[in-house]
């Protein structure tokens, strides 16, 4: 069984390194892990096809932008939504990534994080039940508080996921395992797309309670099948730490491995194009019906297939020749989401059946996210996995703390200066990977 180790002392930058643990328990553990593997590989496979399905129909690109254009929010509004996602997927990781590295199995907390995702969307769907999908002055608050709580949710939900796959799947599956999932979830989410949104989203009304509720049935599901995990426990263990503490142990993780450091900054900059998601569908809709939001259903089922596709490509590539050259193709590719969106908008009306176009790079955002934390669990030994992860969040959501800023500033200097600006960024960030090295070469 894996020994304990204290975060407090970061490691320096390592390569696929093996378990510090003695090399008779170290065999034992890594050969009890190979021999669950298959079972594990399918089980969290299938936990990422229900959970793509059911995050199909609150896409923050399109459907939970349109929610709160619905009741009446404006642009700064809109722009608090990537700040509620960070935040979410930020602080409150780096505040339990000590309590998910002692924890002896950590599918119990994906387990209890998954639950909480579906408490948070029933909830929603209770609440556009009682006021027959009208829309009322409190509303949009009482929307704003259950969204930040459902990423707080998400943020531990995906530190645990993380971590529990850095323990159960091999490095070279990894890879597989990313491929499989976005398979096979997009054609599960766009085949449940494309026969429930045209019932729930139309011309002249939505349905969001059922929109909500069927959210939150998908991903009750998801934290059944995540308990099925076959998991061994560990015995890591931890001082407490202060919240400032847990800050200064971050800055230490990026100041002593410098190869960390840089992924991290590249991170952030990936996660810059994410703070563009709400205003995707305002500038595709600009001109249009505001009532009418069955153009969305095309947009979300496009933007599922590019992850698709994509992941076709990038799941063998991440395999073969790793990481780095994923993110070396991903960092230039997603820009064409914010300049073929102004392009497009040019065009006028006439534009907006080819406008899905842009939705089919914005699908490169959760393949980009997922090759970002694959690339942090090669650098650090399975002990510190909630530690740099948590550091990454981190480093991530530092941009996305301005997305009100941004938000303000579409209203003020319009689509053209934001998007183009947040383009550069991401060019920016594509020179930076020629600058971190690759784990399985070094």
């Amino acid at each position: 069984m894996p020994p304990s180790s204290d975060f407090a002392t970061p490691v320096e930058p390592t390569c696929l390194i093996a378990p510090a643990t003695p090399v008779d328990e170290s065999e034992t553990w890594a050969a009890d892990i190979k021999r669950r593997e298959p079972w594990n590989f399918n089980i969290l496979s299938a936990y990422q096809v229900l959970m793509r399905t059911g995050w199909i129909f609150k896409t923050e690109s399109i459907i939970m932008p349109a929610v709160l254009d619905s009741l009446g929010g404006s642009a700064w509004m809109r722009g608090c939504l990537p700040l509620l996602n960070r935040f979410g997927q930020s602080i409150p990781p780096l505040m339990l990534s000590r309590r998910i590295k002692i924890t002896r199995r950590k599918k119990w907390a994906l387990t209890i994080c998954t639950t909480m995702m579906s408490v948070v969307f029933l909830l929603l769907s209770t609440i556009w039940l009682a006021t027959g999908n009208a829309s009322y002055g409190w509303m949009s608050p009482a929307f704003m508080a259950l969204y930040a709580l459902f990423f707080i949710s998400t943020g531990v939900n995906q530190l645990s996921f993380s971590t529990l796959q850095g323990k159960l799947i091999g490095v070279t599956r990894r890879g597989r395992l990313l491929l499989v999932a976005s398979l096979f979830g997009a054609a599960t989410a766009i085949l449940a797309a494309w026969k429930l949104l045209p019932l729930w989203l139309q011309v002249d009304g939505s349905n969001f309670a059922m929109i909500f509720g069927f959210t939150g049935v998908v991903f009750a599901m998801a934290a059944v099948v995540a308990a099925m995990a076959s998991e061994p426990p560990d015995s890591f263990q931890e001082p407490r730490s202060s919240f400032p503490r847990l800050f200064q142990v971050a800055w230490i993780t990026l100041r002593k491995d410098r190869n960390f450091a840089r992924l991290a900054v590249v991170a952030a900059l990936f996660n810059c194009s994410m703070m563009l998601f709400p205003h995707y569908q305002a500038l595709g809709r600009a001109g249009q019906d505001s009532l009418d939001l069955s153009v969305l259903i095309g947009w979300v089922i496009v933007q599922n297939a590019g992850t698709a596709l994509f992941s076709m490509l990038l799941g063998p590539i991440a395999d073969w020749r790793g990481n780095r050259l994923v993110l070396r193709f991903l960092m230039p590719t997603i820009c064409v989401a914010p300049l073929l969106s102004l392009i497009l908008a040019r065009w006028g009306t006439d534009s907006s059946g080819w406008f899905a176009l842009v939705f089919l790079f914005v699908g490169l955002t959760p393949l980009g996210i997922k090759t970002l934390q694959n690339y942090t669990l090669e650098l650090a030994k399975p002990a510190d996995h909630p530690r740099y992860l948590s550091a990454l969040n981190l480093c991530c959501a530092a941009p996305v703390l301005t997305s009100p800023l941004l938000g303000w500033s579409v209203d003020w200097w319009g689509f053209s200066v934001v998007f183009g600006g947040i383009a550069v960024l991401l060019i920016v960030g594509w020179l930076l990977t020629f600058t971190i090295h690759e784990p399985r070469h070094c």
